[in-house]
C-alpha cells in the first residue's frame, strides 16, 4: 500500500489579508474558513476561488483543500486565497506545464499582489483627495 502523502501547506496575500491553504489527498473537497466553498457569498467571490480548481479540471479532484483567511475584506480575503489554492496545486501536482497555464491566465494565481492602501495625508480627506480652493 503505498504511503500517504504528507499535507501542504501554502500562502497567499492581498492587501490586508493572508490566507493560508492546506491539501491533502482526499475526495475533492474544499473548505474556506471551515465552511464549504459552495456556500461561500457573494457568488463573484466564490468563481474568483474557484478560477484554479477550474483551471486544472478533474485533477484537484483527488485533493481536499482547507483555506483560513483572515484580514481585509470580502474580495482581498478571495484573491488571497485564489493565490494559495494555486500556490498549492503547482506544488502538490508537480507539473510544470500547470505553472506556465496559470502564468498565461493571470500572474496572481501565482504572485502575492504587493499594492497597499496610502495613508491618508494632511489637508485631505483621503490619501489624493484635497480641500478645493477658493480665490473669490
Amino acid at each position: 500500500m503505498p504511503k500517504a502523502a504528507p499535507p501542504l501547506q501554502t500562502s497567499g496575500k492581498r492587501k490586508m489579508a493572508l490566507a493560508r491553504a492546506m491539501l491533502t489527498r482526499g475526495e475533492g473537497r474544499v473548505w474556506v474558513n471551515e465552511r464549504p466553498l459552495e456556500l461561500v457569498e457573494p457568488e463573484s467571490v466564490r468563481t474568483k476561488i474557484q478560477e484554479p480548481l477550474v483551471i486544472v479540471g478533474d485533477r484537484a479532484s483527488r485533493l481536499d483543500i482547507q483555506v483560513t483567511v483572515q484580514g481585509g475584506g470580502l474580495v482581498g480575503q478571495a484573491s488571497a486565497a485564489r493565490t494559495a489554492i494555486a500556490r498549492g496545486l503547482v506544488q502538490f501536482l508537480k507539473d510544470p506545464t500547470l505553472e506556465e497555464l496559470f502564468k498565461k491566465y493571470d500572474r496572481s494565481l501565482l504572485v502575492n499582489d504587493p499594492r497597499r492602501k496610502l495613508p491618508k495625508r494632511p489637508q485631505g480627506r483621503g490619501a489624493r483627495k484635497r480641500r478645493q480652493k477658493s480665490y473669490r
